[in-house]
């Protein structure tokens, strides 16, 4: 137990923490060793909606883009 590889986590006052890692693992089963921790394999959240994908991003900002010279048109008309 005292040879064994050591959590490699921070503790909130910023100490290692000096739990034992899990086996085949970096961190204890505390910080995310234990079996079935952790987010899974691929970012699912990210394509759920569809709102950060490239062509979404692309949307939106082109619409800024009208938006801000339909502004600047109105302006010129006041």
């Amino acid at each position: 137990m005292l040879t064994s590889a050591r959590c490699g986590a921070k503790t909130r006052a910023g100490a290692p923490c000096r739990s034992p890692a899990v086996s085949g693992k970096m961190r204890c089963r505390m910080h995310g060793g234990a079996k079935g921790s952790g987010a899974p394999k691929s970012n699912r959240n990210a394509i759920k909606h569809g709102f950060f994908t490239r062509e979404a991003i692309d949307e939106r900002r082109d619409l800024r883009k009208l938006l801000s010279a339909c502004r600047e048109t109105l302006d010129e008309f006041k």
